[in-house]
């Protein structure tokens, strides 16, 4: 690429998040994140990156919020420049039968997995068309798109993100941008390790024909392939990332 693209990655501190930004950053691309407004530990985080070679920003936003994001994009504009890359890649999970879920759980799940990707989105997508080149990229979940037990709130959420996908990469197709979505199963992050040993062994391993978790490097290459200019002929797609585990 001719010039250094500006690469936001939202929820980048640790997991999948941090090993999209890895990995954009070691293709030459200059890397934001987003961290959450009362997180107390991005400095340490920031600094954990500077140590291994990775010079990112990280940025206060709540993305379920319009105004915080607007306030956001804004900031990392006017240090930066423009926005060229855009993965909606933060989410939160409160799991819970749908019998016992409130609306407060609800609310907190979708807001945050799929208002966000209108809230983050509408900054940055008008200025991507207006200079014919942009990648947004969404990451959902294989839960997403076969459902998964307790989870009504985040499987719904999830699913949502894909019907965005698709309907704005129709509208900005002609415009040199192109909208995915990605779909992961079970990736190794701590998240997933935190699992105990024994439900991992028994229960989730055994359902994934490759027989081992997803590696978040993984996630990151194709992400990494999105972001190219080679990904120009590929838009509105939903690309499952398993192991094998949810075909469709």
């Amino acid at each position: 690429m001719a010039n250094t693209r500006i690469a936001l990655v939202t929820g980048g501190m640790g997991g999948l998040g941090e090993a999209i930004c890895v990995k954009l950053a070691a293709l030459g691309h200059n890397v934001v994140t987003t961290h959450s407004p009362g997180n107390t530990k991005a400095g340490e985080w920031l600094e954990s990156m500077q140590r291994q070679g990775y010079s990112f920003r990280a940025y206060p936003c709540d993305v379920a919020s319009f105004e915080s994001a607007a306030a956001c994009v804004k900031q990392v504009v006017g240090d930066l420049g423009p926005i060229d890359v855009l993965v909606n890649n933060a989410g939160i999970t409160r799991d819970m039968t749908f019998r016992k879920m409130d609306k407060a759980n609800w609310d907190a799940v979708v807001q945050t997995n799929l208002d966000s990707c209108f809230n983050m989105t509408k900054q940055v997508c008008d200025g991507m068309v207006d200079r014919g080149w942009g990648r947004i990229i969404n990451i959902s979940s294989v839960n997403g798109q076969k459902g998964a037990f307790g989870q009504t709130n985040y499987s719904a959420a999830k699913a949502g993100m894909h019907g965005f996908t698709k309907a704005l990469a129709l509208e900005v197709a002609r415009k040199g941008v192109t909208v995915n979505t990605i779909s992961p199963g079970y990736i190794g992050t701590k998240m997933v390790m935190a699992i105990p040993k024994d439900v991992l062994d028994s229960k989730i391993i055994p359902q994934i024909p490759m027989g081992r978790l997803g590696k978040p490097e993984e996630v990151a290459g194709l992400v990494a392939y999105l972001s190219s200019d080679e990904a120009a002929f590929l838009t509105g797609a939903n690309i499952a990332i398993n192991g094998g585990q949810h075909m469709f």
